[in-house]
């Protein structure tokens, strides 16, 4: 099997070389804004917000300066708006007041800053910063599970799995790999397992031929 997930790496890298984030951003904090805006949310409706809520306000000051009805009704189209604005402000209140304006490039840190939890925080210091992390979306989720690569329930068992299956100098990559197979091979409802290439490695379709694990 470990040799099927190698396989599996080399030809996710030949398919998706230039992998990259949907998300528009400038800076470390804009990427950190949207983001969190990202939860349940399509990477483009929160291009579309950001655009609107960068041009009055794209730094921590101004976000936590800016009243929150005025945020809230920015970020309505994102859905959770109540929950996302209060986020967004204590968030730029506390790199205010903490650290001089600025988004840290610390793991640890980015973690104490409030609505920040460990997939965004993971996506923030590996995306702004170069920093080796896997964030475990729901795309990255379903497709590692599909695939072998992990074998999971929750994110965070998913997260260390794929942690050990994936050189730590691809990590970051990988997690970009995965999300693009999964938005246009392995969909969630309807997997084009018939034009997919990792199909001979994939313990989904695998089982699904009939075959036994491993």
């Amino acid at each position: 099997m470990e040799d099927d997930k190698q396989k599996i790496l080399k030809e996710l890298e030949r398919l998706y070389p230039n992998a990259r984030p949907q998300l528009t951003y400038r800076t470390p904090f804009e990427l950190l804004v949207a983001v969190i805006l990202s939860a349940q949310c399509t990477d483009v409706r929160v291009n579309q917000v950001t655009e609107v809520l960068f041009a009055k306000a794209d730094t921590p000051k101004a976000i936590a300066d800016m009243p929150l009805e005025e945020l809230e009704q920015i970020i309505y189209p994102c859905g959770f708006y109540h929950h996302k604005a209060k986020h967004l402000k204590e968030t730029a209140q506390a790199l205010c007041e903490k650290f001089n304006g600025e988004v840290p490039a610390d793991w640890d840190l980015l973690q104490t800053l409030p609505g920040v939890g460990r997939k965004t925080a993971n996506v923030v210091f590996s995306v702004a910063f170069g920093g080796d992390a896997i964030a475990v979306d729901t795309h990255v989720f379903r497709v590692s599970n599909r695939l072998g690569l992990a074998d999971a329930k929750d994110v965070l068992t998913c997260e260390k799995q794929l942690q050990a299956a994936i050189p730590k100098s691809d990590w970051s990559r990988a997690h970009h790999w995965l999300i693009w197979h999964g938005r246009l091979v392995c969909k969630s409802q309807r997997p084009a397992c018939d034009r997919c290439t990792l199909s001979p490695w994939c313990r989904r379709y695998r089982e699904e031929q009939g075959e036994t694990k491993g």
